[in-house]
């Protein structure tokens, strides 16, 4: 399925001396949402997901600087920069509002598009995310970190580490052996000698907590409708962590996925691209999840 996917237009944001790629699948004329990338992903990792909306939708995707087929410079990153970025992208493309999904890191950049460019948005849904300062996800950021300016055998470690903390118990065990090494071997081959890409990523969110309090007036003024999906085993962002969400943003939702971890529109896609289509539908937040879901 991924090999038969390709977008109907792409290109490059030319930034300074930086090049931001995107994607424009779909036929041009209708509603339009944007996928943004988790820390570690980039927009072919989620091709397998597109036929769940490209149906009914057109789709925006870009990867960030140090991600895909963006610049990979060794420079500082800025998240209001990269929700930016995509509103460069709609200018160049014609989109006028796009429903905005962010899943783990994706979600500091829909909050900040949310916050800086709410005009816009349809609809925003974020997953697994913080908007709140956490001692532990500060420990756990200094421990990402420290594997990642490790030796080659420290990281190779933080590859097995990583996947014992993002997913749910059912999804874990289902996953054949062979089938989770080759997830292993596949993000240790990427980055292996780009680690400075992970590492300039996730010093990314140093600025963007440090300013957490001067911007908290933006983030409560956010009116667009949002939802949270949270899977209820989620232990990088933990849901009470996840849930501080609700008392900032006046006009959101939360949702659950019992049985799944931190990236929920892998482990239970039917449910999470279920629902995120009926929440597009009405552009409301009262409509009718799909069964199974709670909230």
């Amino acid at each position: 399925m991924k090999d038969e996917i390709g977008p109907l237009k792409s290109g490059h944001l030319e930034i300074g001396e930086f090049r931001v790629y995107w994607e424009y699948h779909g036929t041009g004329d209708r509603e339009c949402c944007c996928l943004l990338n988790g820390l570690a992903m980039h927009t072919k990792a989620w091709y397998g997901f597109l036929p769940r909306l490209t149906d009914s939708y057109d789709v925006i995707l870009y990867d960030y600087l140090g991600q895909g087929e963006s610049s990979t410079d060794d420079v500082p990153y800025l998240i209001p920069e990269f929700a930016r970025y995509l509103k460069l992208i709609m200018d160049e493309v014609g989109v006028a509002r796009v429903h905005l999904m962010g899943i783990s890191y994706g979600g500091f950049i829909g909050l900040d598009f949310a916050r800086l460019y709410q005009e816009r948005l349809h609809t925003l849904t974020l997953s697994g995310i913080l908007l709140s300062h956490e001692k532990l996800f500060e420990l756990y950021q200094e421990i990402s970190l420290r594997f990642y300016r490790s030796t080659d055998e420290v990281f190779e470690i933080y590859t097995q580490y990583m996947y014992e903390k993002i997913f749910g118990d059912a999804f874990a065990a289902a996953i054949p052996a062979e089938a989770f090494e080759a997830m292993r071997q596949r993000f240790y081959d990427r980055y292996i000698d780009h680690r400075h890409c992970l590492i300039r990523l996730t010093e990314a969110q140093n600025p963007f907590f440090s300013a957490l309090e001067d911007k908290m007036p933006g983030y409560r003024a956010i009116e667009t409708p949002t939802v949270l999906i949270a899977g209820s085993q989620d232990r990088a962002i933990p849901l009470w962590q996840q849930q501080k969400i609700l008392d900032i943003v006046p006009n959101s939702r939360w949702l659950e996925i019992p049985g799944a971890g931190h990236v929920v529109y892998l482990e239970s896609p039917d449910l999470f691209f279920g629902s995120l289509r009926r929440f597009f539908e009405t552009k409301d937040l009262d409509f009718e999840p799909l069964e199974g879901v709670e909230g």
